[in-house]
């Protein structure tokens, strides 16, 4: 078994590289325009699940992920 430098289990769920903390929070900080209208569009339909943005999973930072369905 492959251990994985750096990997961090702070949620017990999706392990991630703990440098790819700061990249995924100066990401959600620093939107693009088309960024903020999806977003707010999101915010506004007022989905029955919530919706993460740049979150940090193994070595990758995924745009968008529903952490729990319904």
């Amino acid at each position: 078994m492959r251990k994985n430098k750096g990997v961090r289990m702070a949620n017990k769920i999706i392990p991630y590289r703990s440098d790819l903390r700061e990249r995924s929070r100066f990401l959600r900080n620093n939107a693009t325009q088309s960024e903020i209208l999806l977003w707010k569009k999101i915010k506004n339909k007022a989905y029955s699940v919530q919706f993460h943005r740049q979150v940090p999973m193994l070595d990758y930072i995924v745009d968008f992920i529903v952490m729990k369905l319904g």
